[in-house]
């Protein structure tokens, strides 16, 4: 076997890994002697669970119950499940591993039976469980035998599997080649994987068993924030493999959660891991923080609902105390989104536990419940008057999600008031900024901190990048004053702030709102839909209701002029394979649907029409349709939505990639509203902001909200420094070129570059109007 092989330079190093870290190993590429007899004690390669190593960890696990239920136990975790779909099957064994398997034991005089619950694993003791690791393990299923790699069995259940290829490989044929294969032909073994770990040697990935290839993610850190990171197979070992973090992360950081689509399994990522347990720590040390457990700073798209579930999740397994979490937030639809998270994660099934009103949630508070949802401004009091103590306990944790704004003035000291030994903990997707000092004052320091770039170089979200557009027709921000900027970074403005707006700031509304100007945006948006990198969905942000639907009025209008141009050029196109293209973009735009996402308020019908548009249309298919969710499915024709305010915050669209922003923002606000398009998505290698209305002219104002945060990256940058990395890498491979004695300019003269000119040539005569178009074959005679 060659020094160089996948062997020697990849497995047998990971083996010794993990015997460093406690695990026994053994090769199974010889299992079966010419006996038959298996040195893992399997009858057969179709056994994926250990028998041999399971029954003595559940006697040691279980002292004091019959054989009988060690019986009933494995029955139950080793049955059949082929007829389930495999995730399913995996939340099912993953339940009966974390939960224990209950059996019933008849009483020893016959009258009658006892329930049990048989352990699978010691979680507090890591020590008291088999951890087994097998190189070369047989795996047989009806039709197929398939050799993996390592897999790890922990109390003789294979928890681990881990997928190795050469140095010089490419780490994505681990996934597309062998792990996809083995998912179908051997899919039994994954029914019990708690994750599994794909490596090169140099580069390693990790995931669950329904994740896709986007969705493996690095291990970076193995202790601690503050580590420089280093992607390596010994980083990936020590972090995730490691006896107490393997069981960690299986038991308190996997999550099920039902989405649209089916069901999936979520396994937390290196941030998320090291973020909760930070916070973990600080509230073992709550007596010294009066009640501050910190700020939890993890920038927008990096999954800081699953951080929040994750933490709640481990506090009630982990931490002493009959915990009651309190999840508040400042808006309707926040609340709404973030109690669909929670129940779709299973974490919470008491409908009744969203607060509807102030007196609601003061008996909500009164009562035994594990997780209580409420908006904040239902700590309000009549003309001021201080609010009555709701609970002395020392066991609530209230959890803000973005602590901005509304979280730490009057209401929030109500809050504090209402629960004065509570415990606050603060998430948010955007630091705190200059004149926030209250909300330390209210949550404490920073508890874990993520910023845009660390998820951007960990593949958590991609980059943003921005671009001015139609500069003519841009607004100075000097034209737009503070107050004008307060008012819209509400995250909705309601019938009375819309009429203010329209009053205090006529003339500033007047400047982005007046006919000419929306019309050339309009215009604008159509033509560079089609000349996006990737094709993916599209957000248009106008500054309020109204203009919103005139917004969709005149990109509908502009959008039949490009179909019926698109028609001429067809009718006269020169080459079948033109016509061909030409059909493929009008099929696209004729079965692109859009549509208006706005909220409901008194009088709209009215106010609209004295504004000469109808918003009955509209609101008709909001009301009719579920419209998020075909915006969400990135198969379905719904590309392009039109929102004033809905849909900026706590909505994750993976596929949207691009946001034509057409409303003055600011801090917070516009930070959030950018990131609806950093989402990790297949193809998608980074979202575009299309700035029409200045935000970004001045970018260091425009951005000053991380003046507090950390690093000196901003979190969207020019699209001009893709231009300049383009030129660069150009530049680059001429140098290259040149240094290997290749010519250039020779290629480029040579007959077959030539042939490929004419046919570009070609290609651009079809873009061409028809005059040029004779003109061109005129010259070509």
């Amino acid at each position: 076997m060659s020094e160089y092989s996948e062997d020697n330079l990849v497995e047998q190093p990971a083996i010794g890994l993990f015997s460093e870290l406690g695990w026994e190993t053994v090769n199974g590429f010889h299992e079966f002697d010419s006996s038959g007899k298996s040195i893992l004690g399997r009858d057969a390669k179709t056994e994926v669970v250990l028998k041999s190593r399971l029954r003595p960890a559940l006697e040691r696990l279980n002292p004091g119950l019959p054989q009988e239920a060690f019986d009933q136990a494995m029955e139950e975790l080793t049955q059949d499940r082929s007829a389930m779909a495999p995730v399913q099957a995996n939340r099912e064994i993953y339940e009966l591993i974390k939960e224990g398997i209950r059996v019933k034991i008849p009483a020893p005089d016959g009258q009658g039976e006892t329930v049990e619950t048989v352990r699978l694993m010691d979680w507090n003791t890591p020590g008291n469980n088999d951890f087994l690791l097998v190189n070369q393990f047989w795996i047989t299923s009806e039709m197929y035998t398939r050799r993996a790699d390592l897999v790890g069995f922990v109390n003789g259940i294979p928890l681990l599997f881990v997928e190795l290829k050469a140095t010089h490989a490419r780490l994505e044929d681990a996934y597309n080649k062998n792990l996809r294969d083995y998912k179908d032909t051997i899919p039994q073994l994954f029914w019990y994987s708690a994750f599994i770990i794909l490596s090169n040697g140099s580069r390693s990935r990790i995931g669950g068993m329904s994740a896709s290839w986007e969705h493996f993610a690095e291990w970076k850190k193995i202790n601690s924030e503050g580590e420089e990171g280093v992607v390596s197979l010994e980083t990936m070992i020590r972090g995730t493999c490691d006896p107490a973090r393997l069981l960690d992360l299986m038991e308190n950081f996997t999550l099920f959660m039902e989405v649209q689509g089916g069901l999936i399994k979520l396994l937390a990522r290196n941030h998320q891991y090291l973020g909760v347990n930070n916070a973990i720590e600080a509230l073992k040390d709550i007596k010294h923080r009066a009640g501050k457990l910190g700020v939890f700073w993890h920038t927008q798209g990096s999954g800081k609902s699953v951080s929040m579930i994750c933490f709640a999740q481990k506090v009630l397994r982990n931490v002493p105390g009959n915990w009651t979490f309190v999840v508040i937030t400042d808006r309707q639809e926040l609340d709404s989104q973030i109690y669909k998270n929670f129940a779709a994660a299973g974490a919470v099934t008491e409908k009744e536990a969203q607060a509807t009103s102030s007196q609601h949630l003061r008996q909500l508070l009164s009562e035994d419940h594990r997780y209580v949802f409420t908006l904040i401004h239902k700590f309000r009091t009549e003309k001021g008057e201080p609010h009555p103590v709701l609970s002395k306990r020392d066991d609530i944790i209230v959890i803000t999600d973005e602590a901005h704004r509304s979280q730490y003035d009057t209401l929030a000291m109500n809050m504090r008031t209402a629960l004065p030994n509570a415990s606050f903990i603060a998430f948010t997707g955007t630091p705190l900024i200059v004149g926030e000092e209250k909300t330390r004052e209210v949550f404490g320091d920073y508890v874990s901190v993520y910023d845009f770039r660390q998820s951007v170089e960990d593949g958590a979200t991609v980059p943003l990048y921005y671009e001015n557009r139609i500069p003519e027709l841009q607004l100075t921000n000097e034209n737009l004053n503070e107050d004008m900027e307060a008012l819209l970074e509400a995250a909705e403005l309601d019938e009375a702030q819309e009429k203010k707006l329209e009053r205090e700031f006529a003339r500033q509304y007047h400047l982005i709102t007046r006919e000419d100007r929306l019309e050339a945006v309009a215009k604008d948006i159509v033509q560079h839909f089609f000349s996006r990198g990737f094709p993916g969905k599209a957000m248009v942000i106008s500054i309020d209701k109204a203009t919103a639907l005139r917004m969709y009025d005149k990109v509908q209008k502009y959008w039949k002029k490009e179909m019926s141009r698109l028609m001429d050029e067809m009718a006269t196109a020169l080459t079948d394979d033109a016509r061909e293209a030409i059909k493929e973009k009008l099929d696209y735009m004729e079965s692109t649907d859009m549509a208006v996402v706005v909220s409901q308020g008194q009088n709209e019908i009215e106010e609209m029409k004295a504004k000469r548009l109808n918003i009955e249309p509209h609101r008709k298919r909001m009301i009719s349709e579920d419209l998020e969710t075909k915006f969400k499915d990135p198969d379905d024709p719904f590309r392009i939505v039109f929102v004033c305010a809905m849909w900026l915050t706590g909505f994750d669209a993976p596929s949207c990639s691009t946001i034509y922003l057409d409303k003055p923002m600011r801090n917070h606000t516009l930070m959030q509203t950018i990131a609806r398009a950093n989402r990790v998505f297949k193809d998608k290698v980074n979202g575009l902001i299309v700035d029409y209305v200045g935000v970004f002219r001045n970018l260091e104002k425009a951005l000053s909200i991380y003046g507090g945060g950390t690093g000196g990256d901003t979190p969207v940058k020019d699209k001009a420094e893709l231009v300049a990395e383009l030129e660069a890498a150009v530049h680059g491979l001429e140098t290259f070129c040149s240094k290997q004695g290749m010519d250039l300019d020779a290629v480029q003269s040579s007959e077959g570059m030539q042939k490929i000119k004419q046919l570009d040539d070609a290609v651009e005569a079809i873009l061409l109007n028809e005059e040029s178009k004779k003109s061109y074959l005129n010259q070509a005679d």
